[in-house]
């Protein structure tokens, strides 16, 4: 598994953005993927998750309503479709992935993409 996450930047409050996570391995559809975001100076926190069918699709409470994570195994990618964005949105966003059910700690993650930035601009 060799995750890449993109399509972050900078946009205005209640603004969109769309995160893509993208595998180059040849066994994603196996894992679940997690999307974790840390601020400056905070702890990485737990945002979304999916599991390897797409069946479950846990969320923080802070972005419950406003934030929609999907799958398509067969392009091997995890998307992140992040509307109504407030300023305590910005952080750098990570994907993970474990094998076995989605989980909150990002300890458990096996996997992981380097980051992208979003700023939100008040």
């Amino acid at each position: 598994v060799q995750l890449q996450a993109s399509g972050g930047g900078l946009v205005q409050t209640g603004g969109s953005l769309r995160l893509s996570c993208a595998d180059s391995g040849r066994t994603f559809s196996d894992y679940a993927i997690g999307w974790f975001r840390q601020a400056p100076g905070k702890e990485r926190e737990f945002v979304a998750g999916i599991t390897s069918s797409g069946s479950n699709t846990p969320y923080a409470d802070s972005v419950k309503g406003r934030f929609t994570i999907s799958r398509d195994n067969a392009k091997k990618a995890v998307y992140l479709q992040m509307n109504s964005l407030k300023p305590e949105d910005t952080a750098v966003y990570y994907c993970a992935a474990r094998a076995g059910m989605v989980v909150g700690w990002w300890t458990a993650y096996t996997y992981w993409g380097q980051g992208t930035l979003v700023t939100v601009s008040s």
